[in-house]
């Protein structure tokens, strides 16, 4: 099946409305990490504080509490299947843009690994292993990382597609 480099060769009405829809997936994801942010949960010792509470610091600006096990499950079921989907989703439009392969391989399968690591880790965290915070906050970063760039390879062949146009589209 031919479909490296599939994406600029797209109609403009169609690389519009994909352009449109990273646009509005971007707006959304890096919203999440402003709230991430507002959480103060870019630190590892944030990330700890935010799950596992800090009601034994008296010089907390914010009394944050340890979270239930239900609220736990909660979080990362609706994590796990909505960054699943956002990923599944970028990463086919990543496939139909001209890239070498090795690069897309990267940019398709970390965020699933990342997704894994990220919120199984909170949880293994608040199961009471304190040192996964780190693996939380290095998965999270790189998964940012990989989304950055998914996102960016998606728009810019959308956006200037005459740099990428082929006459024969082939499979990498």
């Amino acid at each position: 099946m031919k479909y490296s480099g599939l994406l600029p060769n797209l109609p403009k009405e169609l690389r519009i409305f994909i352009a449109t829809f990273v646009i509005v997936l971007s707006v959304g994801y890096f919203t999440g990490l402003l709230f991430i942010q507002e959480t103060e949960s870019t630190t590892p010792t944030g990330i700890e504080e935010n799950y596992l509470g800090n009601e034994d610091d008296e010089d907390a600006d914010v009394m944050k509490f340890k979270k239930g096990n239900r609220e736990m499950l909660t979080v990362v079921h609706t994590h796990v299947l909505s960054m699943s989907l956002i990923f599944f989703l970028l990463g086919g439009l990543v496939w139909l843009a001209k890239a070498p392969k090795k690069l897309k391989l990267f940019l398709t399968l970390e965020p699933f690994l990342s997704i894994i690591l990220t919120f199984g880790g909170i949880y293994v965290m608040w199961s009471g292993v304190s040192w996964f915070r780190y693996v939380v906050v290095f998965s999270g970063i790189l998964m940012t990382v990989t989304y950055t760039g998914s996102a960016i390879l998606v728009l810019w062949q959308c956006l200037f597609p005459t740099r990428y146009k082929m006459s024969d589209v082939s499979s990498r």
